[in-house]
């Protein structure tokens, strides 16, 4: 006997009588996808550049990736935002990243429309369109699309993965991460790695396996069910963290410099024709220093650091190979529509000279080259956040000017790849047509014949502003739909329209030549002045990498430009034009709840992420552990935040207290009682009392003094010549423990404290204890 099936909300088909006996069963549909629709696999790669990839004329390995290529089409006129959250909004909406209210990372959200950082209901996700139709949604690796005030266990866990649409999530929610010890969320909880680096942990497996074991759970149940999986590997986002033998493969390769890299890649990319015959390489950048006036130490420092990344991209094509060599196994690769992208252009966050630790770039504070050297052969390993230097991001985008966060095109012109075998019978061939990543939704739905639709969960959805490219699959030829695209990114604009670029950089073509910094504020006068004089115009299709301002000589397209540019801003929500960096970072924001100076942690509880966490720096602080101490001693972390790139940890060991600094890994700053702590239930604190003010722009914290107490008595006391000026990144605080990487070398981690632990108040008030006989007896003690 065949099941009846009838449409959910339309009239039951069957009979209901009196009786079962006398009635007809009929069965609401179940949600089915068409016979034969494509699986859906987007990749994206995280600050990979246009010129980095071996298929697009990198020096680097990427074999899987190249096969993608090789086997489908590669796009040399793909834009991004500039930047990862507003670009990964655009991915999985098809809308622009201000109407996403995603103008910058969620970190540096500000309370207006475009800048908020919450992605409206109205803007539907892929993953939510393919769910109810049929598709197994998987969402793994980096999210950075929730507002940072809400990773924590409170939530609200609507703009994560699972309540965008996906069925499952594995992977990170915030912008980066060690890759070593990674902050991990499984579907909506956090959970601990699941081996450790000395058992050959490193996270881009992991992600891989996860993906594979997703695809497989649903398969064998049912195997014609279509899935759509968001795979965004860490990689390449600092830190650039890889086992040692992938990087020392590349050793010796780029001791020749950023230079000669960009000229053999650019050589490549026009023998392969990935740059057009007629294009330039655009000019040396003035920020970036000659590689022959380096020192021969900076020299090695610099080209180290390059290997490592090198060995960490071709790690990451080896392992996304494992993902590909799973679909042909299980027989899906064929009907998988693949599209790899990368989120924006190489990344300038490891400065002039690179580091050993990108939170340096975060806090102003960037380190002596000696320093760095010192720790050359740790480089990638789970002891650095490493990030290369200015030179190797712009030798990653050639042949383009500038880098991420720009958009001049080395920010916003990227490596995209569409690989459909039972889809697309085109292979290894180019497509010129424009394009941006808010084209990659409605090419989807344009493939598996599905309309946009018109509410999603019961809210009424808005247009989307990309365009299907399917029609350039099989046709070379076919015309570029997408005409106009604006960008904006922390006040540098620019438009690209029928194949003319306007281009209005902020703070200038380069820092060098503007004199000003990164995150430079704008003003009305300001604006003024750069909407009269800042604009730059290039005509691409004649000009591949903006060679050539025509501004001068062509006022009457440039000032049609500037005009289409505000045209566009105010469709999509671009105003008001912001160019402040810290200014942003440092920006308080609604919070789920209410303000207050005292907070009270508890052991066995989730890490709380540092957008939540009580913010110490910079201001008085007093950490009161309330805790039983066994006969025999006791020892472990009572509070901890950061890791050991950077935090601070309240613990106890051989039966003392201590109190460390770890400055952004460049010091160590500790205090340790004088006595012992008896066994029994204590009162142990550590307060912090500032002594001065903080240098943020020289990346200096407050000074100050750090002081233990047990019982309320004074029992150790040191003073802290430096503090973190602006943030832990890896931020996360802990109670009870001290997971992932130590805070400082004194322990071995998680460190978990053996003693009963009640609470640990942090308490944010200023009022600090006053032990006047104390201190006397300990000043005494030193002299």
């Amino acid at each position: 006997m065949t099941t009846k099936e009838y449409r959910p909300g339309t009239a039951f088909p069957g009979v209901i009588g009196r009786t079962a006996d006398e009635s007809t069963p009929a069965w609401p549909e179940p949600v089915r996808a068409a016979t034969g629709t494509p699986n859906v696999l987007f990749v994206a790669l995280d600050d990979t550049g246009f010129g980095q990839l071996g298929c697009y004329g990198g020096p680097m390995a990427t074999p899987n990736m190249d096969s993608l290529a090789a086997n489908g089409l590669l796009y040399n006129n793909m834009h991004t935002t500039a930047l990862c959250s507003p670009s990964r909004s655009c991915i999985v909406t098809g809308r622009n990243h201000h109407a996403n209210a995603m103008a910058l990372v969620t970190e540096f959200s500000t309370g207006y429309p475009g800048y908020n950082g919450r992605i409206p209901f109205e803007n539907g996700f892929i993953s939510e369109i393919l769910v109810a139709q049929g598709f197994n949604t998987y969402m793994i690796g980096k999210w950075h699309l929730v507002p940072s005030e809400y990773e924590s266990a409170a939530g609200p866990y609507d703009r994560w993965p699972l309540g965008r649409g996906f069925d499952r999530f594995y992977g990170f929610l915030g912008g980066d991460t060690s890759q070593w010890h990674p902050d991990l969320v499984y579907d909506n909880h956090q959970i601990e790695p699941p081996a450790t680096p000395e058992e050959g942990y490193h996270l881009t497996p992991d992600l891989v396996d996860k993906a594979i074991s997703f695809i497989a759970d649903a398969k064998q149940v049912a195997p014609d069910k279509p899935f759509f999986l968001y795979f965004c590997p860490g990689a390449t986002h600092a830190p650039h963290h890889v086992p040692r033998e992938w990087a020392d493969h590349y050793r010796g390769q780029f001791d020749e410099g950023w230079d000669a890299y960009r000229e053999a890649a650019f050589a490549r990319q026009k023998e392969r024709g990935v740059a057009p015959p007629h294009a330039r390489l655009s000019r040396h950048d003035p920020d970036v220093p000659e590689w022959d006036s380096l020192s021969p130490d900076a020299r090695r420092l610099a080209a180290r650091m390059m290997e490592v990344y090198a060995g960490f991209l071709s790690h990451t094509d080896h392992h996304i190979g494992r993902l590909l060599d799973f679909l042909k196994e299980s027989g899906e690769f064929d009907n998988t529509l693949i599209m790899l992208v990368s989120d924006n252009g190489a990344s300038p966050e490891g400065g002039v000279t690179g580091t050993t630790n990108e939170s340096q770039f975060f806090n102003n504070a960037p380190e002596p080259i000696e320093d760095s050297l010192r720790s050359i052969d740790e480089i990638g390993g789970p002891t650095t956040f490493n990030h290369y230097p200015w030179g190797w991001t712009w030798a990653g985008n050639t042949p383009f000017r500038r880098w991420k966060r720009e958009t001049y095109r080395g920010g916003a012109s990227d490596p995209f790849l569409v690989h459909w075998p039972s889809g697309i019978k085109a292979r290894g061939e180019i497509r010129t047509q424009y394009a941006h990543i808010i084209d990659m939704v409605p090419t989807v739905l344009d493939v598996i014949g599905v309309e946009p639709p018109a509410t999603i969960k019961g809210v009424a959805q808005s247009p989307m502003h990309g365009l299907s490219f399917a029609h350039t699959f099989d046709d070379a030829s076919a015309p570029t739909r997408h005409r106009t695209q604006y960008f904006e990114m922390m006040g540098h604009r620019a438009i690209d329209h029928d194949g003319w670029r306007a281009v209005c950089p902020w703070p200038g073509p380069s820092f060098k030549e503007a004199g000003k910094p990164f995150g430079s504020p704008i003003t009305s006068r300001t604006l003024s002045d750069l909407d009269a004089e800042g604009w730059e115009l290039y005509h691409i299709d004649e000009d591949f990498a903006e060679t050539e301002d025509l501004a001068d000589g062509e006022r009457a397209k440039l000032t049609e430009m500037v005009s289409l540019w505000y045209t566009e801003a105010g469709k999509y929500g671009v105003l008001p034009i912001d160019g402040s960096g810290v200014q942003r970072l440092m920006q308080e924001r609604p919070q789920i709840f209410a303000a207050r100076s005292s907070y009270t942690f508890r052991p066995g509880t989730e890490t709380m992420p540092a957008a939540v966490a009580p913010r110490v720096l910079n201001r008085p602080f007093t950490i009161t552990a309330d805790a039983e101490i066994p006969a025999g001693g006791a020892e472990g972390v009572f509070l901890c935040q950061g890791t050991n790139v950077g935090g601070f940890t309240f613990y106890m060991k051989d039966h003392k207290l201590h109190y460390a600094h770890n400055y952004l890994r460049r010091a160590l700053y500790t205090v340790s009682s004088a006595e012992k702590v008896p066994t029994g239930r204590h009162e142990l604190r550590v307060e912090f009392e500032p002594a001065g003010e903080p240098d943020v722009a020289e990346g200096k914290g407050v000074p100050g003094r750090a002081q233990l107490y047990i019982d309320r008595r004074l029992v150790g006391e040191a003073g802290i010549p430096v503090t973190t000026a602006v943030m832990f990144n890896p931020g996360g605080m802990t109670c009870g423990a001290n997971p992932g990487s130590a805070v400082t070398p004194d322990y071995a981690p998680p460190f978990r404290f053996t003693g009963l632990l009640h609470t640990v108040i942090v308490d944010l008030s200023g009022n600090l204890i006053t032990d006047a006989d104390s201190e006397l007896r300990m000043h005494l003690s030193r002299q």
